[in-house]
C-alpha cells in the first residue's frame, strides 16, 4: 500500500472490532443470497433498515457499530448508485480509494509528443465502488516524483526540427460548410460574340446557276429545283473574287512583247476586265509605245489628250479636270493615248512620262502601261522603275516565243527577279494557225521557270482591230482567258499592299 492509503485509513476509518481479524477484507466472505429472508424470519427486521442487531457482523463481513446500518446483499449483477439506499455514513473500504485514469482531452490526444499520466490498471480483487465511495472528497496530496507507483517517463530528446515543418499543435479542422467556389473565368481571348456564328444559325441560301442545263432545270421548275452552280461556275466565282481583292495605294502593270504579237490587245482587254470588276477603283491604260502606239484606238478613238497636254496643265486639281484629258470605253477603262499625228511628231522622253504619270497617280488606283518592243529604250527603263507586275506577250510560234524568252532573260540579268515572280506569260494566238503541239511545248518551257502561262485562243472579234468590247462582243472562251490573266495579276495585291514593295 502507498502512503496515500495509510493516510486515508488513519483519518477516515473507525476502529475495527477486536473479534474481527485485522487483515480480513470485505471480499473474503462469500456472498450470502439468503441473508435477507433469514433475517426477516428470525429478527423481524430487514437488513439495511438502519436498526441491525448489536454485535452482529454485517453482511459484507466488516464489523459495524450499532448505529451503522447493515449493507444490503450484493446481487449477481453490478448495482449502480441509483439502485442503493444512500442513508447514513458509509465506511471506507480497507483497500482505500482508487483514482481512475484522467479524462483524455481531444487536444491532448491530437497533439504529437505530449506526455500523459500513466494509467494504473485496477486490481482483480477490488469490488465496485458505491455511491458513497464516489461522493467522498479526496484530500489534497502532494505528488512526489519518487513515490512508488507514480514514476514518470524521462523526457524524450527531440532531434533538430526539419526545415519548413511546424511542431506546434494544430487546431482541429472544422468542417467546411462554405459555398462551392465559383466557376473559373473563361480563357483569355475568348469572345462570346465570335462564338455565335451566323453561318451556323441562319441557313445559307443556295446560289442559283447562271448558265447551262442547270439553269434550264431551275427556270423550268419555277425555282423549285436548285442544283446550284456547276464546278466551272464555282471556279469562275473564285477568279472574280481574286480580282476584287483588297488593294491599297497604286498598282502598275507593264505589258511587254515583240511587235505584232498582240500586246496592245492584251493591255486593253486586261484593263477592261479590271475596270469591270473593280467599280470602286479607277483604272487607266497608258500608251508608252514610242513607235506610233495604237492603244487609244482600241479603247477610245476620240481621246483628245496626250502626255504633253497633261504634263503642261497646271490646274488638274480634281478628277473632273483630269477627265477632260483622257478617254474611256463602256467598261469604265480610261486611256492616255500616245502621239498619233505624223505632221508634228513629238518624241516621248522620260521626263514627260514621269510628270504625266505622277499626275495620274493622284486619281487612279491601277495603271496598265503598254510599252514598246525595245527593252533598252529610255522610256522602257523609266517604266520598269515603278512596275508592280508584268505581262509578257508571246505568239505561239518560235520567233515570238524566242523574243519573250529574251525579254525575261534581260530582266533576270539586271536584277528584276522579284518582278519576274509577278510575271504572267500570255501565248496569244492572233491568227488561229497555232499548232497544238507547239503550244504545249511552249507552255511547259515557260512554266518550268515559275511563271503563270495562259493561252488566249483566236477570236474573230479581236482580229480586225477597233474598239475592244469585253462584255458583249468577245467570245466566252476568250473572255474567260483574260479573266484568268487578270486574276493571276491580282493574286499579288496582298503581298504589295501591307509592306514596302520590292519592285526589282
Amino acid at each position: 500500500m502507498t502512503e496515500r492509503d495509510d493516510f486515508l485509513r488513519e483519518h477516515l476509518s473507525p476502529p475495527a472490532d477486536a473479534d474481527e481479524p485485522a487483515g480480513r477484507s470485505a471480499e473474503a466472505t462469500p456472498p450470502q443470497h439468503d441473508v435477507a429472508p433469514r433475517n426477516i424470519a428470525e429478527n423481524g427486521r430487514v437488513p439495511g433498515s438502519g436498526v441491525p442487531d448489536e454485535g452482529r457482523p454485517a453482511d459484507d463481513g466488516v464489523p459495524r457499530s450499532p448505529e451503522e446500518p447493515a449493507r444490503p446483499p450484493t446481487p449477481d449483477r453490478p448495482q449502480w448508485p441509483s439502485d442503493r439506499a444512500n442513508t447514513g455514513p458509509q465506511r471506507i473500504p480497507p483497500s482505500g480509494f482508487r483514482q481512475g485514469p484522467p479524462p483524455v482531452r481531444p487536444t491532448d490526444a491530437a497533439a504529437p509528443g505530449r506526455q500523459t499520466d500513466p494509467i494504473v490498471p485496477a486490481r482483480p480483487d477490488a469490488r465496485p465502488r458505491d455511491a458513497a465511495d464516489s461522493a467522498r472528497v479526496m484530500p489534497p496530496t502532494a505528488s512526489r516524483p519518487g513515490a512508488p507507483g507514480w514514476q514518470q517517463e524521462p523526457p524524450r530528446e527531440r532531434g533538430p526540427r526539419p526545415a519548413g515543418q511546424d511542431w506546434a499543435p494544430q487546431p482541429a479542422s472544422a468542417p467546411n460548410w462554405a459555398a462551392a467556389p465559383a466557376a473559373a473565368p473563361p480563357a483569355t481571348g475568348y469572345s462570346y460574340v465570335d462564338s455565335i456564328r451566323t453561318s451556323e444559325l441562319v441557313p445559307t441560301k443556295k446560289v442559283p446557276p447562271r448558265k447551262g442545263w442547270r439553269k434550264v432545270i431551275y427556270r423550268s421548275t419555277f425555282s423549285l429545283i436548285n442544283l446550284g452552280p456547276s464546278p466551272d461556275e464555282q471556279r469562275l466565282a473564285e477568279l472574280e473574287n481574286k480580282i476584287r481583292s483588297l488593294l491599297r495605294g497604286h498598282y502598275k502593270i507593264g505589258v511587254f512583247g515583240k511587235g505584232g504579237v498582240g500586246k496592245t490587245t492584251v493591255a486593253a482587254s486586261v484593263g477592261s476586265i479590271f475596270a469591270e470588276y473593280r467599280q470602286d477603283d479607277r483604272v487607266v491604260a497608258i500608251d508608252a509605245d514610242t513607235a506610233f502606239g495604237k492603244l487609244g484606238s482600241r479603247i477610245d478613238p476620240n481621246a483628245a489628250g496626250s502626255y504633253w497636254e497633261l504634263a503642261a496643265d497646271e490646274h488638274l486639281d480634281t478628277f473632273a479636270d483630269v477627265r477632260s484629258r483622257v478617254g474611256n470605253n463602256s467598261a469604265g477603262l480610261f486611256v492616255l493615248a500616245g502621239e498619233a499625228s505624223t505632221a508634228r511628231r513629238r518624241v516621248l522622253d522620260p521626263a514627260i512620262y514621269r510628270e504625266a504619270t505622277s499626275r495620274l497617280d493622284r486619281h487612279f488606283t491601277i495603271s496598265i502601261v503598254d510599252c514598246g518592243s525595245t527593252m533598252d529604250s529610255p522610256i522602257a527603263q523609266e517604266v520598269l522603275r515603278d512596275l508592280d507586275a508584268l505581262i509578257v506577250v508571246s505568239s505561239p510560234w518560235v520567233d515570238g516565243a524566242s523574243a519573250a524568252g529574251q525579254t525575261m532573260e534581260w530582266l533576270a540579268n539586271r536584277g528584276y527577279t522579284g518582278l519576274l515572280h509577278r510575271t504572267v506569260v500570255v501565248l496569244n494566238d492572233s491568227d488561229g494557225h497555232a499548232d497544238k503541239r507547239t503550244r504545249s511545248i511552249l507552255v511547259q518551257q515557260f512554266a518550268s521557270r515559275g511563271q503563270v502561262v495562259v493561252e488566249v485562243p483566236f477570236d474573230s472579234h479581236l482580229r480586225p482591230g477597233g474598239v475592244i468590247d469585253v462584255q458583249s462582243e468577245m467570245s466566252p472562251v476568250t473572255r474567260r482567258r483574260f479573266i484568268e490573266i487578270t486574276a493571276a495579276i491580282a493574286e499579288h495585291f496582298a503581298s504589295t499592299t501591307d509592306g514596302p514593295r520590292d519592285r526589282r
